[in-house]
């Protein structure tokens, strides 16, 4: 490899580590929709009534 590239790569920063920045639910049934969100911080949740159809 040559020297220049070598020297290249010693200063490069690395990638940053890939982390799980919220996930969550959804849920409907007729009667409800059940919410859940989680995140670094905590998790939150909603359960609301259904909507008429």
């Amino acid at each position: 490899m040559p020297e220049s590239i070598a020297s290249a790569m010693a200063y490069a920063h690395p990638a940053p580590a890939r982390r799980l920045i919220a996930a969550g639910i959804i849920r409907r049934t007729p009667s409800r929709t059940i919410t859940v969100r989680v995140t670094e911080a905590g998790v939150t949740g909603t359960i609301r009534k259904g909507a008429r159809r």
